[in-house]
């Protein structure tokens, strides 16, 4: 207890005026945007209509605005080809994919593993399988 108190006097607690745990589960959040991210970092480089095809069910409109938000916060990158008809590549940034492990043990975590969640859990309970839900019970 006293250890909690000396953490929100030193100004550690992350619960401040702006809280970095809620400004990543902004940058992360919703229905669509964990199943993009796991699609573009199992997958690489998609274009738009095979984002569209693995995470199935968002709409066009879900996805494009998604993607955009994915590509403010750093997590995509989209490269487009002056080319007729237009080509348009979306690729997981070096900040995306240092999302995976923390997911793996945020993963863990929701199935009630090891509190650690580390490697040593991982390896005890088995892996976690993080992947697009295809529609039809499968996972890629």
């Amino acid at each position: 207890m006293k250890e909690n108190a000396a953490r929100n006097e030193a100004g550690v607690c992350p619960c401040r005026e702006k809280c970095p745990l809620g400004e990543a589960v902004r940058m992360v959040g919703g229905r669509w945007k964990l199943k993009i991210l796991c699609a573009m970092y199992l997958d690489g480089t998609l274009r738009y209509s095979d984002l569209k095809k693995k995470v199935r069910g968002i709409t066009p409109a879900v996805l494009s605005s998604s993607m955009k938000e994915l590509e403010q916060d750093g997590l995509v990158t989209r490269t487009q080809y002056e080319e007729i008809p237009p080509r348009v590549d979306y690729s997981i940034t070096g900040r995306g994919k240092e999302l995976w492990p923390i997911l793996h043990q945020l993963a863990h975590w929701a199935l009630g593993d090891p509190a650690d969640g580390g490697e040593d859990a991982a390896a005890t309970q088995g892996e976690v399988q993080l992947g697009v839900n295809t529609g039809d019970g499968k996972k890629e």
